[in-house]
């Protein structure tokens, strides 16, 4: 298959996906969409290097996360990360009940090694989907080897659509009090220039023409580049992702005037990595074959669907300890089934579905946004890798 095949093929894909959520009004997310697409084309006719073939190898994917991520710390401020210690207790409470249902319920209907397995990758993404499968091979399980990659591959499937059910409920909910005038609009937004100049602190004396798409993303690739540095200098003392990094120094970038919000939108480049970094997802599902499915079904969905009620009841006990509505906890909650960019993605989803106006848009942006990705960091990215660390160790 020749590159531009290939490209055709998967954007086409992407467009599907947009299509039927705009359709649908984000009922059916984009992500469900294009993800049942891909694993239906790997089963038949795509070649299983489709993604690289197209132009999106690995390392290209992983540079396009640096740069996501670090873009996604300018939407947040050191106010905004104070604000949500709600969030972080509401993922940490819907992890803990994923891991009271499997531990509690799911050890005695599939077996303690397989709830061990699986518990790591059905919090998180593909590093503790990867450390659980190559512990499992090493202990001699290879059935559970692929188990740890196929649930990380099909847990987005009931993440994506509950998350959107979730979420819709609560913006209708805050557009009423909105329009009733319960909910105050946090103001105007400034011009883009008068943000600008605002923002950026640390070159308010540099002419305006200097600050162009590439001095853009160099100030963001150099974040990025601090973040690793930062990472690897840690790296005989701690372990810390980096990922975890580029989402703190963005926000100090932010804070400090080096960086200005939205960069990446502002430098012309959020679409195509965004882009990018779908594919990569989505290059995952190649490995899911009919058969490895078959295989691991009823373990499959037990483990998925008891981690999601696990993770209902978890939310909606601390939601109403801190007065979080239950849609929101369990919003929150569900971002563990699949992280960073679909959290995003799909949150946006939802406000463009419910309200064209800038005002009401702005103001279920604030109120859901934040709470969204600060859960998707708290469970994907923090807390799988250390479950995983520990629980490896079982095996």
């Amino acid at each position: 298959m020749s590159q531009m095949l290939a490209l055709v093929i998967v954007i086409a894909i992407l467009f599907i996906g947009d299509l039927v959520s705009t359709r649908t009004k984000a009922w059916i997310p984009s992500v469900f969409v294009s993800a049942v697409l891909f694993l239906i084309g790997y089963w038949t006719f795509f070649p299983k290097d489709i993604v690289s073939t197209a132009g999106v190898p690995p390392v290209v994917a992983t540079m396009m996360i640096y740069l996501l991520i670090t873009n996604m710390g300018t939407l947040l401020s050191i106010q905004q990360l104070k604000e949500q210690w709600k969030t972080i207790l509401i993922s940490l409470a819907g992890i803990l009940g994923i891991i009271a249902a499997l531990f509690g319920i799911g050890t005695f209907l599939f077996g303690i090694e397989t709830i061990i397995v699986a518990i790591p990758p059905l919090v998180g993404g593909i590093v503790s989907a990867l450390i659980m499968s190559e512990g499992a091979a090493n202990a001699g399980l290879t059935t559970l080897s692929v188990f740890a990659i196929v649930i990380y591959v099909m847990q987005g499937f009931a993440g994506y659509p509950l998350t959107s059910i979730a979420l819709k409920k609560e913006g209708k909910m805050l557009l009423e009090k909105f329009r009733k005038g319960e909910i105050a609009s946090t103001g105007q937004a400034s011009t883009s220039s008068e943000e600008s100049e605002e923002e950026l602190k640390m070159f308010r004396k540099m002419p305006k023409q200097y600050n162009t798409e590439y001095f853009k993303f160099f100030r963001l690739a150099f974040v990025g580049f601090l973040a690793y540095l930062v990472s690897t200098l840690l790296a005989p003392f701690v372990t810390v992702s980096p990922y975890v990094l580029c989402l703190l120094f963005g926000i100090i970038a932010k804070s400090i005037g080096f960086l200005e919000r939205h960069v990446l939108q502002k430098a012309n480049g959020f679409g195509l990595c965004v882009m990018v970094l779908m594919l990569f997802v989505f290059d995952g599902l190649k490995t899911a074959t009919p058969s490895m499915i078959v295989d691991i079904l009823y373990p499959l969905i037990g483990t998925i669907v008891l981690g999601v009620i696990g993770m209902y009841i978890f939310s909606f006990i601390i939601g109403k300890v801190l007065k979080v509505s239950k849609n929101m906890a369990f919003a929150i909650s569900l971002t563990a089934l699949y992280g960073f960019p679909a959290d995003y993605i799909i949150t946006n989803e939802v406000i463009n579905s419910l309200t064209q106006d800038e005002k009401e848009r702005k103001v279920l942006t604030d109120h859901m946004l934040a709470p969204m990705l600060v859960g998707g960091f708290i469970s994907v990215t923090i807390v799988s890798v250390i479950l995983a660390g520990i629980f490896v160790g079982f095996l």
